[in-house]
């Protein structure tokens, strides 16, 4: 903290001994005033009981005074107006003074409170007297020995006077003490006040009525009695309204912590704190982060950072923030006073329920910021490669679609296919360390020769691409695949050896109709149509794609494939990775044409979603997915399937009906099914996905997330689809046993699933180490060419029936013996996952 709250504070310190010093002025020269009026015999001397009387209930109505505490300082409400306004009936006006001020001192020092305390509340009790008995002699009353004359209004308006004085003369120095607004002090209680005010006033004609029946100076003594009664029940009704706001504050400042950024949770702890436990300053600091975070404040103001050092000589009241798992210290939250305080029961137990709060928001708020970074690095392993950092295929397909798509784009988009020749040789003879060299060298030189808007991508192996954008015509492509090639013609230095790298690209502009998928299938023809040439670079050409002619001949025999039910399923089954049973199984459509043999189901799904055949093949692998998922439960497997959905089935809103109609027609339950997405973030957003996919959840109809980790999924995507499985990208699960990246990315996707109660599948499980493997990174279940090919729905019932080792629904023998002591590493928490997954799966 800077020097300006300390200049501030002495300024205050100031001003608030003048405001006292006027106040015991104007005491000063009332009590003088008294004094001589005495001394010179201009008034009756009562007798010393009746003065002894007086001085004892103004000793008594001052020690019975409510206490409250603002910040470091008590401030009391005493009941003296009450003896006061009996004097004024009893004494002349000169020995009220008199006796009130000496009372008042009596119970001060008897209260062990500061000078400065003594001598402000003497002097104000002293000026409220001297008000009251002007008001007094002002409404034409006659002090006689004995027999005092008055008016019952005057009475009534000379407490009014005492009263009113009173509070203008406490409530500006508590307002400056305490550094509070003098409007929200003089609030402060002020209904109780008008309520307590009238009860002092009754108790007060009450006495006053006493004493009019009884002139006797001891009926005084029943002050202090009613005063006592008067003060419990004041005192029960302020701690009740404390309490009551108390606790609402809390309520609130507990609902304003609940945010997901720590910073602003800390903050919100430092402005809510020192009102909540009337206090100068907070600061609140988290260890756990690196490098620690502090927070700190003053009168709810949060300071900027480096806004300096704190006095040392405050008082701090600490509270140590724990971890609710193992109750280490996580941080402190701090109160500071400018003095000495002690807190009671009360305000203990709610600074305790505010810590827990407090502790509660800092954990939320640090696992969101955990889960946000495992997404963000998550989200870059997913659309970069791991071995160059150059976007990945899928980032390329991503961007490139969105080029496309775009109608405002400026200039032409083209894609620069690269594949290096004679890149196997210097794998078989410098060893594939040489190679991941040269290929990392080959990205920095390709990245340094592209344009800042160009995208440079390794697709996989040897081979790379660049998506060129901005071009003023497409002939403009070839310049600048020329540079960019001609950018790996100088030698690379490998392991001491200098090695040229020679490629062969292919150049294709953005087609009309196909988007990035046909665009990488253009520039895959041209980069082969140069190698087969002996050229470094070939340009598309329509005329020579024998693809584009043979796809017309297809449409029309996919046609009569769906129209005649010529088209087959296959089944490939899930399988959990530690005891080999088979958990699901995913339909994979298949088309056997008649003259081309099977097709590549890429192709074919491409073509299906050109012609407008998509509701109807859709349609018919549902059917006979479902029919196979039908038999094998009437066999007594009871399965789920799993069905492959395109994204532009999910732009269909009636879709869903189409679903839960079969299912009907089928005899299954709706969550027998799987649908398996592969959706942008784009498609996500729509806002007819988001109501046929809540349809779909809520008839019972499980979700999927295909190809996970691959760029086409994100943590937003999973806050908008209602998933209930991952599937783990097989490029990954192939990957792991060589790249320490692949295996990060299998276990923040494990890690996630579990954060966010998902099953976790992994696709391409070909071999028992990755098998053994991924288990050991806490995945459970997986498919591939280990456990089954695809096959027809009969060949995998008999399957089942055959079973492993004797045991029927099993595809592979269990990782460990049943009853065998399984010794796991420190970081696998497999067993829980285990449990809390497998129902998402098997039913």
């Amino acid at each position: 903290m800077t020097d300006e709250p300390k200049t501030h504070h002495n300024a205050t310190d100031r001003q608030l001994r003048l405001l006292v010093g006027l106040v015991v002025f104007l005491a000063a020269v009332a009590i003088a005033a008294s004094i001589y009026m005495i001394a010179t015999k201009r008034v009756e001397n009562p007798s010393l009981l009746t003065l002894g009387a007086l001085t004892v209930a103004a000793t008594a109505s001052n020690r019975a005074m409510l206490n409250v505490r603002i910040r470091a300082n008590k401030y009391g409400q005493s009941w003296t107006e009450i003896v006061t306004l009996v004097g004024l009936t009893v004494a002349p006006p000169p020995w009220v003074v008199v006796c009130t001020a000496v009372g008042i001192v009596i119970g001060r020092v008897l209260g062990r409170v500061s000078p400065l305390k003594v001598a402000f509340g003497a002097s104000k009790d002293a000026v409220s007297a001297a008000a009251g008995a002007g008001v007094m002699y002002a409404g034409g009353t006659a002090f006689v020995t004995g027999d005092p004359q008055f008016h019952i209004l005057s009475l009534v308006l000379a407490f009014l006077t005492v009263t009113v004085v009173d509070e203008l003369l406490v409530h500006p120095v508590v307002a400056l003490a305490t550094r509070t607004p003098l409007s929200q002090q003089f609030r402060r209680y002020l209904d109780i006040r008008i309520g307590f005010g009238l009860a002092r006033l009754v108790v007060a004609l009450f006495i006053v009525w006493l004493l009019s029946l009884n002139r006797d100076a001891q009926v005084l003594l029943v002050a202090p009695l009613l005063i006592l009664t008067l003060h419990l029940w004041y005192s029960n009704r302020i701690r009740k309204r404390d309490e009551r706001i108390s606790w609402q504050r809390l309520a609130s400042s507990a609902e304003a912590l609940n945010d997901v950024d720590l910073r602003r949770v800390m903050e919100v702890a430092v402005e809510w704190t020192p009102d909540l436990f009337s206090a100068d300053g907070a600061e609140v600091e988290v260890f756990h982060t690196d490098p620690p975070r502090l927070v700190r404040g003053l009168g709810g103001k949060v300071d900027p950072p480096g806004a300096g050092e704190w006095p040392t000589d405050t008082f701090v009241i600490t509270t140590v923030l724990e971890d609710r798992t193992d109750s280490k210290p996580i941080g402190e939250l701090r109160l500071h006073f400018s003095g000495p305080v002690q807190l009671n029961e009360m305000e203990i137990y709610k600074l305790r329920t505010f810590a827990s709060a407090l502790n509660t928001a800092i954990h939320n708020a640090s696992a969101y910021a955990e889960l946000e970074r495992v997404a963000v690095v998550h989200a870059h392993d997913a659309a970069h490669d791991a071995l160059t950092g150059l976007a990945n295929r899928r980032q390329l397909l991503d961007h490139g679609q969105r080029l496309i798509s775009d109608e405002h784009a400026n200039g032409v988009v083209a894609l620069l296919l690269l594949d290096l020749n004679h890149f196997k040789e210097v794998n078989d003879t410098l060893g594939h360390a040489a190679g991941d060299e040269v290929l990392k060298q080959v990205a920095q030189r390709l990245g340094g020769a592209a344009r800042t808007d160009d995208l440079v991508a390794r697709l996989g192996g040897d081979e790379f691409a660049v998506l060129l954008t901005g071009l003023p015509a497409p002939a403009v492509a070839a310049h600048r695949a020329e540079r960019l090639i001609r950018a790996l013609q100088e030698p690379m230095e490998v392991e001491g050896m200098q090695i040229t790298v020679e490629a062969s690209g292919g150049i294709a502009t953005a087609p009309s109709t196909g988007g990035i998928a046909e665009l990488l299938r253009r520039a895959d023809v041209a980069m082969y149509q140069a190698k087969r040439s002996g050229l470094r670079i070939a340009t598309y050409s329509h005329a020579r794609d024998t693809a584009d002619i043979g796809r017309f001949a297809m449409t029309g025999g996919l046609t009569s494939a769906v129209a005649d039910g010529t088209l087959t399923v296959d089944f490939q089954p899930i399988v959990d990775l530690a005891s080999g049973e088979v958990l699901a199984a995913e339909a994979l459509a298949r088309w056997h044409h008649p003259d081309h043999g099977t097709v590549d189901p890429l192709r074919f799904l491409e073509t299906v979603e050109r012609s407008g055949l998509l509701p109807a093949f859709a349609e018919a692998v549902l059917d006979q997915a479902l029919l196979a998922c039908s038999s094998w439960r009437e066999a007594g497997f009871d399965l789920p399937v799993a069905v492959n959905v395109a994204p532009r089935s999910l732009l269909d809103p009636r879709f869903p009906g189409s679903v839960t109609t079969r299912l009907r027609t089928h005899d299954l339950p709706p969550d027998r099914l799987i649908l398996e997405l592969t959706e942008t973030l784009t498609i996500s957003q729509l806002e007819v996905v988001d109501q046929v996919l809540g349809r779909l959840r809520d008839e019972g109809v499980r979700l999927a997330l295909d190809d996970f980790g691959t760029g086409y999924s994100s943590l937003s995507v999973l806050s908008r689809i209602p998933v209930h499985e991952l599937k783990i990208d097989k490029q990954f699960v192939t990957a792991m046993e060589t790249s320490p990246e692949a295996g990060a990315v299998i276990r923040s996707t494990v890690d996630l699933g579990r954060s966010l109660d998902l099953a976790v599948v992994a696709e391409g499980v070909d071999s028992e180490p990755q098998r053994r493997a991924l288990w050991e990174l806490g995945c459970t279940a997986g498919q591939g060419q280990l456990f089954a090919r695809p096959m027809t729905a009969a060949r995998l019932l008999a399957s089942l029936h055959r079973g492993s080792g004797g045991r029927p629904g099993t595809l592979a023998p269990a990782l460990h013996d049943e009853g065998a002591v399984i010794r796991l590493s420190p970081r696998r928490a497999v067993p829980r996952q285990r449990s809390e997954r497998l129902p998402h799966l098997g039913g």
